[in-house]
Order: structure tokens, then C-alpha cells, then sequence
């Protein structure tokens, strides 16, 4: 069977690229709307973690190392749930994943109130990330379907940058309004209640879902996306990216803390990911011409400077406007990493290549949430900021080391858009 809607029936995937076009695309609303309401609690996870385990303890260490451990579940157990969708649907992954997520955010919160020892948080931790819903992976891959062989698919990979970053403004603002004035308790509460009620409904949409490949070609499509070399250092590079948002979410909190007013956290943060937001909707309405590989170095090299400057504004006016920069220059790298999975990875393979981008992310926010902590708690005056800094020049390194591999060959595992746009079930 062919996939839900080839290019040639859809006016909207074969028009200029540009997100009205893109809105257009028949069938896209169904997903959007309830993937957006799915989507935002991820936002909140962390920095409501934080926020509490901080209150209860009063410790920002511990408070790190506690949604450091809900990150690195959440990276390690990501991989495993983009290829069970891939393999078996979304639908059939979902539903029993937001249930167990919203036990186990509940049973967090529960042994934070009850001052129960940090092993146990801990323990908690561990099935509350791994039980995160993969939500903007799942979509992205629905957009792989939609679109299959359009121009209109850098656009979309444009349109869920905004829409994540989008969250990101959102879910933070909300997630510090909720603990800071309604209770310390309130942003994972609120967090987990959002997650299962959003992705019952994003779960719900099965008519937009990837088919589930069957048969004799599926064997072909089910590659490993870990296999492509391509991969792998994009994951790299998106370890960077979480770099920064791990180590913002820490120093943002400590810093707001020390002069006084915890409100203005949220604020802060909002500006950063506002700045990826405004990049992101640019990002979208150009046409590029430059090849993807070398927009993402140039993105990449951009972010690890901004990102150097973050521990040395020591004002709330100067850290916005050198958050602002930094989250401007996140965008681009997302957006091209997240497109050049098109051109790499088997179409039986993207919606685990997807996840495995998004668990990088979080493994690196992870990391740089427990150095950032701990920095915080002992050096204090910004020191959590140089997090932001190490992690993006590394992963630089490495991308401008490894950048040969980003290349499609003619022959080999990369050679994925050959193969994914000819298979008639495309499993995205």
C-alpha cells in the first residue's frame, strides 16, 4: 500500500515552500493541535523537578542530580520507544507510555513532599524520564509521511522547531508561576495531569499515524538508526545543544535566587527560548542555498560563542540579552540536524533517528543540569554558566572533526532517501 498521502495528490507538499503551504498540507491540523497540547509538558519536567526537590531540600545539587537521573532515563529509554512506534505505531506506544508517566511524576512528587531520602527520588526519577512521551519525534515523523520527496519538509522541520521552542516559552513561565505562587508541588502536578491528558488525545489521531511496515520490504526498512555514521554525530552535537539548555535552566534558577526574586526565572528563560522561536520562524521562511552540512557548523560555531558569554553578564538586563542571542543561534542547528535525518537515515528508521536526537538533547541537559548544580552550590556567581560553554565547544570540535560523515554517499547505510522515499510503506 502507499502512504497515507503521496506528494501528487497534496497541492499543499508540491507548492513553494513557506508555512502557509505547510498548514495546508490535507490532514495536518489533526496532529498539530493535539501534538502542541502533548508536547508541553516536556517543557515543564525539568525546571518543575528542579523547583521542587530545590524547595525540599534546599539544595540545588540535589535538585540537579534528581532531574539529571529523569534526563539520562530519558535519553537512554527514547531510542527504545521511537523504534517500538516505528515497528508497532505510535498509538500503541503512547497510551500505555502516559499512564506510567503520570504514576510515576505523581510518586515523584509524592516522596519529594514527604522528605523521603534522595535514593528514593532517585528511584522515582528513573521511571518518570524513561516514561516520557516522545511526542515531537512522532510528529516530525507524521510530517515525513505527509510530505514524502516535498521541499516542504525543511519548512516543517522549521515550523516543530518553533513549535518546541514555543513550549519552551510557555512551559517554563508556567511551571515557575505554578511552584512559586500556587505550591512548590503544583508545576510537577500540573506536568503529569498535562501529559496524560494530551497524549490520550495525540494518541487518539491513529488516521495520521506511520503505517506500520509489513511484509517483505520491511526487513529493508529496519535499520538501526545508530548503524548510520551520519547519526551519530549529530547526536554529538545535539548533546551540545542540551548542553545549554541544562545549564541555563540550573544558573537561570540560582541567579534569579540570589538577587531576590525567583519570579524573574521563568521571565529569563522565556526570553532564551523566545530568541530560538523568533530564529526558528526565519529559519523557515528562507530558502537556503547553502548545503545543510555546512549551516550546521556555521549555527553550531555561533551558538558555542554566544554561549561563551553567559557567565560574564551579571546583570538580569545583560543575562536576557545574551540569552536571547544564544537561544537565536539554537534554532539553526536544531532545524538542520533534524533535517538532515531526511537524507540519512531509512524512512523505517526516523522515527527512532528522531528520538535518538531528542534523548541526546535530554542527555545533555542531564549532564549539564548535575555540573551546573553543583557548581552553583559551591562556587556560585554564575559559575553554573561555564556548563553552557564546555559542552558546546566540545561537541563543535567534534562536529567540524567528524563532518565527512554527514555527507550522503552514493552507496552504504546513509544512503537512506533512495531507499526510504521508494518504499511504498514508509514507517516515519
Amino acid at each position: 500500500m502507499a502512504s497515507t498521502v503521496t506528494t501528487s495528490k497534496d497541492p499543499a507538499a508540491t507548492s513553494r515552500p513557506g508555512y502557509g503551504r505547510l498548514l495546508r498540507t490535507r490532514g495536518a491540523w489533526t496532529f498539530l493541535l493535539p501534538g502542541f497540547a502533548a508536547r508541553q509538558p516536556f517543557a515543564m519536567l525539568t525546571l518543575s523537578i528542579v523547583l521542587l526537590v530545590q524547595h525540599t531540600t534546599g539544595s540545588y545539587g540535589a535538585a540537579g542530580a534528581v532531574a539529571a537521573v529523569t534526563g539520562v532515563a530519558m535519553a537512554l529509554f527514547a531510542p527504545y520507544s521511537g523504534r517500538l512506534a516505528d515497528r508497532h505505531g505510535q498509538r500503541a506506544v503512547l497510551v500505555p507510555g502516559v499512564l506510567a508517566h503520570a504514576v510515576s511524576g505523581l510518586a515523584l512528587t509524592a516522596l519529594a513532599l514527604t522528605d523521603a531520602p534522595l535514593w528514593a527520588l532517585f528511584a522515582a526519577a528513573v521511571p518518570t524520564g524513561a516514561s516520557v512521551p516522545q511526542i515531537g519525534p512522532m510528529v516530525r515523523a507524521r510530517w515525513g509521511v505527509r510530505l514524502k520527496g516535498s521541499p516542504l519538509m525543511a519548512t516543517a522541520a522549521a515550523f516543530e522547531s518553533v513549535t518546541d521552542e514555543l513550549t519552551f516559552v510557555v512551559g517554563p513561565l508556567l511551571a515557575t508561576a505554578l511552584c512559586t505562587a500556587v505550591d512548590p508541588a503544583a508545576g510537577l502536578v500540573t506536568e503529569a495531569a498535562l501529559t496524560l491528558i494530551g497524549g490520550l488525545l495525540f494518541a487518539a489521531q491513529k488516521g495520521t499515524q506511520p503505517r506500520v511496515a509489513r511484509g517483505g520490504h520491511a526487513r529493508v526498512e529496519h535499520v538501526p538508526a545508530l548503524r548510520v555514521p551520519g547519526v551519530r554525530v549529530l547526536i554529538v552535537t545535539f548533546l551540545g545543544i542540551g548542553s545549554v539548555f541544562g545549564g541555563m535552566q540550573v544558573s537561570l534558577a540560582a541567579f534569579s535566587e540570589s538577587i531576590g526574586n525567583p519570579g524573574l526565572n521563568g521571565v529569563l528563560y522565556g526570553v532564551f527560548a523566545a530568541g530560538n522561536m523568533l530564529a526558528g520562524i526565519a529559519c523557515g521562511a528562507i530558502s537556503w542555498k547553502a548545503a545543510p552540512q555546512r549551516r550546521l557548523i556555521v549555527a553550531h560555531a555561533a551558538l558555542a560563542l554566544t554561549a561563551s558569554a553567559l557567565w560574564t553578564a551579571h546583570s538580569a538586563l545583560l543575562l536576557a540579552g545574551v540569552g536571547l542571542l544564544v537561544g537565536m543561534c539554537i534554532a539553526p542547528a536544531l532545524i538542520t540536524g533534524y533535517t538532515l535525518v531526511e537524507s540519512l537515515v531509512p524512512a523505517g528508521a526516523r522515527t527512532e533517528a528522531f528520538t535518538w536526537l531528542t534523548g541526546a538533547v535530554a542527555l545533555g541537559q542531564a549532564a549539564a543540569v548535575t555540573v551546573a548544580g553543583q557548581l552553583e552550590d559551591r562556587l556560585r556567581d554564575g559559575a553554573g554558566f561555564l556548563v553552557p560553554m564546555a559542552g558546546t565547544v566540545l561537541a563543535l570540535a567534534t562536529l567540524l572533526a567528524l563532518r565527512s560523515r554527514l555527507v550522503t554517499s552514493p552507496r552504504g547505510l546513509t544512503v537512506a532517501r533512495g531507499v526510504g522515499h521508494r518504499e511504498p510503506v514508509a514507517v516515519d
